[in-house]
């Protein structure tokens, strides 16, 4: 009988593999239809009831939804509620707490600091010009920050950790405009130091050491 089980769970989690790999390859991203069924059975060369349970788990876990008479599509990782029922779970106490609030700041500067030496004056320029005619707020304006991070990973790093933050409910002061022009100001013109100055004791509101 276990064995049986064992079975079931390595195709199962086979299955999902594919899905993951298939879907990389094909460059879908949320928002995106993934194949039918059919198709998935034949890609994957799995039954259709072993894609229907694998897309059912997915389905439950909030990663995909399936419209009624449109097919089934990939979900926003942001808008599932794992993360926050995971964090709910694990971020009970304030030193865990405070310590997920550190390595959020520590991924930003590191997003910022990969901007500064990798990016495109052009792609600052379109940063600048989006915090010049929109209203945001601090989560908004770092999440545009992660996006033009030519460092994927550390994008979808950021999009985890924020995902954990904001389950925490843990109050996020946006500062005042300025601030954040201010730091893509020091951005465009590659001043690392003023962009961390700007980015703890502006932004972050952290005190300067004596």
């Amino acid at each position: 009988m276990t064995t049986n089980s064992n079975a079931s769970s390595k195709i199962y989690l086979d299955i999902v593999e594919k899905l993951r790999a298939m879907i990389d390859a094909d460059g879908l991203v949320p928002g995106d239809k993934i194949p039918s069924e059919r198709e998935l059975s034949d890609r994957l060369s799995v039954g259709r009831s072993s894609v229907r349970e694998a897309l059912r788990a997915l389905e439950l876990l909030g990663l995909i939804e399936t419209r009624r008479g449109e097919g089934t599509y990939i979900k926003n990782f942001q808008e599932h509620r794992l993360v926050d029922l995971l964090g709910a779970f694990f971020l009970q106490d304030k030193k865990t707490i405070d310590d997920l609030s550190e390595t959020k700041q520590l991924i930003e500067l590191d997003c910022l600091k990969v901007l500064i030496h990798r990016s495109q004056k052009e792609e600052i320029d379109q940063l600048i010009h989006w915090a010049n005619s929109h209203s945001f707020d601090d989560s908004s304006f770092f999440e545009a920050i992660a996006t033009k991070t030519p460092n994927k990973l550390l994008e979808r790093i950021w999009r985890v950790i924020h995902s954990y933050d904001r389950s925490t409910k843990r109050d996020v002061t946006t500062a005042d405009k300025d601030s954040y022009l201010d730091l893509l100001e020091a951005l465009q013109v590659k001043e690392e130091s003023r962009m961390v100055e700007t980015y703890l004791y502006r932004i972050r509101k952290l005190s300067k050491p004596h």
